[in-house]
C-alpha cells in the first residue's frame, strides 16, 4: 500500500533535537516522546490547517468538554525500522478506519484520510532517527481527538483537536501474566461503546485491575454485564483461548473491541489450517477444559504487546496454571508477526506499508 504525500501540513520543525537525552535501551512504554507531533483543529464546521510542531504542552480551558463528558477517543499504532533502514506502518488503515468508527460512536466528526495518512508520513519523515532498529524496538504511534469546546452544558462539543504522538518503545510486556476473571465488574455493555477506543472505556478499567494486582493477578478477564458468565476481552487486549487444537474467540460487536491484531492472528491461523471459531465461550467451558487438561493456551493480542500469553487464570478461589505447550500457537503468531512487521519476510496479506 503507498501513499502520495501533499503539502497540506505546515511543518514547524524542532530547533535541536533531544534524541540525545534517551537512553533507548532503559524505556519505560508510553513515557518518551519525539521531537514533533501533529495538530488539527475542527472549528465552525470543518477541520482546519493542521500543523507539525514541536513536541509540547498545550494550552486548553478547563471548561472544554472532553473534561466533563469524555468526548475523547483514540488509537494505538506502530512503525518499525528493518536492518536496511526501511520504515514500516502495519495495516494502517484499519486504524484510520476504527478512529473514525469511534469517533462516529462519540458524536465526533470524522477525520480526512488524506490528512491522516499524510501526517504520518511527515512525522516519520521528521522522527525517523527515533524508530530503532531489532528485535522489540518499535515506535510507538497515538492518534486521538478530543472535545476542545469550552462549556459545561451536556451536550457535544463544537470544537475539537486531533493529535498524534510518538513514543519510542521497547517491548510492552516481557512475561507471561496472571489473570482472574471478572465476576462482579464488567467492560462494556450491550448498545454500549466497547467496540469504539473511547477514553472512558480504559480509564473505567484501573479501578477493578487494581483490586486484581492486591490478589496477585495482572490483568483482568473481562465477562459480560448480564451474566458474567461469557469471556470477552483480557485488559485492554483482545482474548483467545486453545481448547485442544482449536483457537477461540469472542465474536466482535458493541461490547467487543475489533483489533487489528486480533483480525491478524485470525487469518494467520486460517492459513495455518488452524480451526478458529468466533463465538461466545463460558467461563464453565473453559474451567471445565481447564481442569480436563484439554485448554493448552490463552493469550491476549493487541497492538503495546502484539501477543502476551497467560500463564494461569483465577476464578472464584481457585488458580488454574497454563501449563506450557511445545507448539505454542501464541509464540508462533508473534514470530509471524513480528517478521511481517520488521519486514524480515514475505507479506501475504499485504499488511506491511512502507513510509
Amino acid at each position: 500500500m503507498n501513499h502520495t504525500t501533499e503539502d497540506n501540513i505546515t511543518v514547524k520543525k524542532n530547533a535541536s533535537s533531544r534524541i540525545h537525552e534517551v537512553d533507548f535501551n532503559n524505556l519505560v512504554f508510553g513515557k518518551t516522546f519525539t521531537d514533533h507531533m501533529f495538530e488539527c483543529d475542527y472549528k465552525d464546521g470543518a477541520w482546519t490547517q493542521p500543523v507539525i510542531r514541536p513536541y509540547g504542552p498545550l494550552t486548553i480551558s478547563p471548561a472544554a468538554k472532553v473534561f466533563h463528558y469524555g468526548q475523547a477517543v483514540f488509537e494505538g499504532m506502530k512503525a518499525y525500522k528493518d536492518d536496511e533502514g526501511g520504515v514500516f506502518l502495519f495495516r494502517p488503515e484499519e486504524n484510520f478506519k476504527r478512529i473514525n468508527t469511534s469517533s462516529k460512536r462519540m458524536a465526533i466528526p470524522e477525520f480526512p484520510r488524506h490528512l491522516f495518512f499524510e501526517a504520518l508520513h511527515k512525522l516519520m519523515e521528521l522522527d525517523r532517527d527515533w524508530i530503532k532498529p531489532g528485535a522489540g524496538n518499535s515506535l510507538y504511534i497515538r492518534p486521538f481527538v478530543m472535545a476542545t469546546e469550552a462549556g459545561v452544558s451536556a451536550s457535544p462539543s463544537t470544537e475539537y483537536k486531533f493529535m498524534i504522538l510518538l513514543c519510542p518503545v521497547n517491548a510492552y510486556y516481557t512475561g507471561d501474566v496472571k489473570v482472574v476473571i471478572a465476576e462482579k465488574f464488567s467492560r462494556s455493555a450491550n448498545g454500549g461503546v466497547g467496540f469504539a477506543k473511547a477514553a472512558g472505556n480504559y480509564g473505567a478499567q484501573f479501578y477493578p485491575t487494581n483490586l486484581a494486582r492486591e490478589k496477585g493477578f495482572q490483568q483482568v478477564i473481562w465477562t459480560d454485564a448480564n451474566t458474567h458468565e461469557y469471556l470477552e476481552e483480557a485488559g485492554t487486549m483482545n482474548v483467545f483461548f486453545r481448547i485442544n487444537d482449536t483457537l477461540i474467540t469472542a465474536p466482535t460487536g458493541d461490547r467487543i473491541l475489533d483489533g487489528v491484531t486480533r483480525k491478524s492472528v485470525i487469518a494467520l491461523a486460517k492459513k495455518d489450517g488452524i480451526t478458529v471459531e468466533e463465538r461466545p465461550l463460558s467461563v464453565t467451558e473453559l474451567v471445565k477444559a481447564a481442569k480436563e487438561g484439554s485448554l493448552k493456551e490463552i493469550f491476549g493480542s493487541g497492538t503495546a504487546a502484539v501477543i502476551s500469553p497467560v500463564s494461569a487464570f483465577g476464578y472464584k478461589d481457585d488458580v488454574y496454571d497454563i501449563a506450557k505447550v511445545e507448539d505454542s500457537y501464541a509464540v508462533r503468531f508473534k514470530k509471524t508477526l513480528n517478521d511481517i512487521q520488521y519486514n524480515r519476510s514475505e507479506d501475504p496479506f499485504g499488511w506491511r506499508y512502507k513510509v
